[in-house]
């Protein structure tokens, strides 16, 4: 099969290469995938994950890529749950050979069925970024219909999913971005946009949950507009502990919750 390996680190992007390998075979509860479409970052680079497994042996060169959407061409012993010639997307393991290949050997339990109505290119954007809005919103944020949320960068890749997963959650949502980002937003689901370069942000008034994709002097702004024991939900790290505290928030980054009371 046709795959693209790293096998420097230093080389960055430049030491990506098109090369010949063998088809990868299913392991026990793992499924082969015919992949269709694929998604690749350039900071995977820079993962240690990248080019050590779980014992921290070298294991260049290396498949990067971890988002996918494909069709299931073979299932390992024991594998349940899917079927030959199902359409599938999903996340691959970091320490497993990725998704810029004709084929990839994946768990089954890190695949989940692509509707036939969804294009191959739509499931491999998913994964991600979904996750990344779906746990911050309701595993960190603990997000409940009838709640608000303000919701930065409402128009792209993780805020676009923050935006239409509060709202199907029945949640205000208010949409934050550039000017040429407001209709977009509007359409993704927010209800009310804020032009960050126009707009004066302390006129939103008191929300629920922050989603925050931005940081700095935005993130320390926002925890101000959070009610009494609302939650402050950033994927780009936290701000100055001492402006959370005053607003009686809890903050949350990634997977980890940090008390401020």
């Amino acid at each position: 099969m046709k795959a693209i390996v790293v096998t420097e680190q230093a080389a960055g992007t430049a030491g990506m290469k098109l090369v010949d390998r063998p088809e990868p075979q299913a392991l026990i509860n793992d499924v082969v995938v015919q992949v269709h479409a694929s998604g690749f970052v350039p900071t995977e680079l820079t993962w240690p994950s990248t080019w050590t497994d779980r014992l921290e042996h070298d294991r260049a060169p290396s498949i990067p890529g971890h988002e996918l959407a494909g069709v299931v061409t073979s299932l390992g012993y024991g594998t349940t749950g899917l079927s030959i010639r199902q359409r599938v997307f999903g996340l691959a393991d970091w320490y497993r050979d990725g998704t810029l290949a004709e084929y990839i050997a994946i768990e089954a339990r890190n695949l989940a069925p692509l509707p036939g109505d969804v294009d191959f290119t739509v499931g491999a954007s998913l994964p991600v970024s979904g996750l990344t809005a779906w746990q911050g919103l309701f595993q960190h944020g603990r997000l409940r219909a009838g709640q608000s949320v303000l919701a930065h960068g409402a128009a792209g890749a993780v805020g676009s999913m923050v935006t239409q997963l509060a709202r199907e959650a029945g949640a205000h949502v208010i949409g934050s971005g550039r000017a040429a980002d407001r209709q977009t937003a509007l359409d993704f689901g927010a209800k009310e946009f804020v032009d960050l370069d126009n707009d004066a942000l302390e006129d939103v008034g008191k929300v629920d949950v922050v989603f925050d994709v931005i940081g700095g002097d935005i993130q320390k702004r926002s925890a101000g507009l959070i009610r009494a024991g609302g939650i402050l939900v950033t994927i780009v790290g936290p701000g100055r502990g001492a402006a959370l505290r005053r607003t009686g928030t809890r903050l949350c980054r990634r997977a980890r919750s940090f008390p401020t009371e």
